[in-house]
């Protein structure tokens, strides 16, 4: 079924995502009220509020920011060309990104992430709808049967069913065989870069790295040769 997929129509993305403050003394009463009262049970008083913001509050889209969306789309002589949408300003980044979808290209657009459609596509969503936007169309789900929503995840591929185990880009890429260059950085450390660093052009290196990745495990998945990244 998956070599039926035009892949000419998959958008491959990747988002990096940080706490909306790097300080937790710059949130405001209310906003530590509600993260103690949401993050509670998740911290069983074993963690303060304050020391789980840093290390959780970047992967949920009401506390945190988007700061990087790389796409990645075929190109001629099967090669993926990758573009990102990077900055502070998370509006005018996500205005941007959501401009692409005025292209007839991508009118029947399928998106396609590691671990999307439990974490990139509904955060993509969300922040549109916390910067009063409407998200693009292939974010817009409700009301649409199962089959008729655009999106492709890597790890449910993965999963053949199995709801109990997640598995990283990385170790994906490594049983495939899929050759990655070597990082001097991870997910966890995006906000601290980010943050004290002040080294955002690294991160976009990452993710975008990261795109790349992620369409060539699932060119392996098709039993497909691997991709190279488009160079004007």
């Amino acid at each position: 079924m998956l070599k039926n997929i035009p892949i000419e129509k998959i958008l491959f993305l990747d988002i990096e995502t940080v706490p909306q403050s790097g300080n937790w003394e710059e949130l405001s009463e209310t906003e530590q009220k509600l993260w103690d009262k949401k993050t509670q049970r998740q911290r069983k008083d074993e963690i303060s509020a304050e020391d789980f913001y840093a290390e959780r509050a970047g992967i949920m889209a009401e506390f945190g920011k988007i700061i990087c969306i790389s796409i990645g789309m075929l190109e001629k002589n099967e090669t993926l060309k990758i573009k990102s949408f990077f900055g502070d300003d998370e509006k005018k980044l996500l205005t941007e990104f959501g401009e692409i979808f005025n292209s007839p290209r991508l009118r029947d657009v399928i998106l396609c992430a590691h671990n999307g459609k439990e974490f990139d596509f509904p955060w993509i969503a969300r922040r549109f709808l916390i910067h009063e936007m409407l998200p693009p169309v292939p974010f817009q789900m409700f009301g649409k049967k199962p089959w008729e929503i655009p999106h492709l995840d890597t790890m449910e591929l993965w999963k053949f069913g199995d709801y109990k185990s997640y598995v990283s880009l990385e170790l994906l890429a490594h049983v495939f065989g899929i050759p990655t260059p070597k990082d001097d950085i991870d997910g966890s450390m995006v906000a601290t870069i980010y943050y004290k660093e002040k080294d955002l052009q690294r991160i976009v290196n990452y993710c975008e790295k990261d795109v790349l990745t992620l369409a060539n495990i699932f060119r392996k998945m098709r039993q497909e040769n691997l991709l190279k990244r488009f160079e004007p």
